[in-house]
């Protein structure tokens, strides 16, 4: 398939190498609505707006800010492409719905790059606990402890802010490792949190914790924040009926689990997972997440990461946010 990414930022890069090693694959162009022509490798041309392209391609990745995904997104569906959009969906239920029913309208495919999904770890997990193989889950405790320093927040005056990026740690920074825990364990029935801003002069928190009660009585735990110098992989503990695991940065680290062999693949975790950067270097899980979509695509089949699904997470997000509105 042929690809225009929309946005020029640092992420955008990553995309563009995972398509570079995907043979099938080729990115035709950027959209950039800036001034200046943006730091593109390879000196691919770029556009102002994706009606102004004048090149075939089949579908577009959407990298631009958080809070303006829906706009790139409802364009590209109405021009009958294929949209993949970084994460999160959108940052509001209003946006999220209207880009999946413009999709659905033009009939083209609708995902989001999670791509922590993708992980072998975490796809065996969700194979056991979809055969209930675990027995009942009493707990799930998933600490983002993260670090961004001031200059981070300060490369874009809507970092850390709701307008745009909708929020702070919980939005953006652990957005991935949110989504896999609602994949895994679905949404909550319930749930209290404390949320508040401590070493950044942003508007979002920058550190909270959450406890969520789920229907089948599990209690979960999230802890998410970009205080925690110098950064930590994130980390997920499960305990349940038939033992104890623990996933480091998605990967199988601890398997205390009666009568069931550890699942773990022999693919080590990543060094950092985004636990002190932004910045990537591996694109393996982007490229994953693209195969996937153009299979999706191709069969007429829901990407492992589709927009209706993936929706949930935002949710999750947006009911976390609400704590705080209250104990202001």
């Amino acid at each position: 398939m042929k690809y225009v990414i929309v946005g020029t930022g640092n992420i955008s890069h990553t995309y563009l190498q995972a398509l570079q090693a995907l043979p099938a694959s080729e990115a035709v162009g950027f959209i950039s609505r800036g001034k200046t022509t943006p730091a593109a490798p390879g000196a691919l041309p770029y556009w102002p707006t994706l009606a102004s392209v004048d090149r075939p391609y089949d579908a577009v990745i959407i990298t631009t800010p958080n809070g303006l995904h829906h706009q790139s997104a409802i364009e590209a569906a109405r021009l009958g492409k294929h949209i993949l959009v970084e994460k999160p969906l959108d940052i509001s239920l209003t946006a999220m719905d209207a880009m999946i029913s413009a999709a659905a309208q033009h009939h083209v495919t609708l995902a989001v790059c999670y791509q922590r999904r993708t992980n072998p770890d975490n796809q065996a997990i969700k194979a056991l606990l979809e055969q209930n193989a675990l027995g009942r889950v009493y707990s799930a405790d998933l600490s983002c402890r993260f670090w961004r320093d001031d200059a981070y927040y300060a490369s874009a005056d809507y970092r850390g802010g709701y307008a745009i990026d909708g929020g702070g740690v919980f939005m953006q920074q652990a957005s991935h490792n949110i989504d896999n825990y609602v994949w895994l364990f679905g949404l909550p029935d319930r749930l209290h949190g404390e949320l508040d801003t401590f070493s950044h002069a942003i508007e979002a928190e920058d550190h909270g914790a959450v406890v969520l009660r789920y229907a089948n009585g599990m209690i979960g735990t999230i802890v998410a924040s970009t205080c925690a110098r110098p950064g930590y992989p994130p980390r997920l503990e499960v305990s349940c009926e038939k033992g104890t695991f623990t996933l480091l940065n998605d990967c199988i680290s601890e398997w205390h689990i009666d009568g069931i062999d550890n699942p773990a693949s022999l693919i080590p975790p990543a060094p950092d997972g985004g636990a002190s950067t932004p910045n990537m270097s591996d694109s393996s899980r982007h490229e994953a997440i693209i195969a996937d979509f153009e299979r999706a695509i191709t069969r007429g089949a829901t990407p492992l990461a589709g927009a209706a699904d993936a929706r949930r997470a935002t949710e999750l997000i947006l009911r976390i946010y609400q704590c705080r509105a209250r104990n202001l």
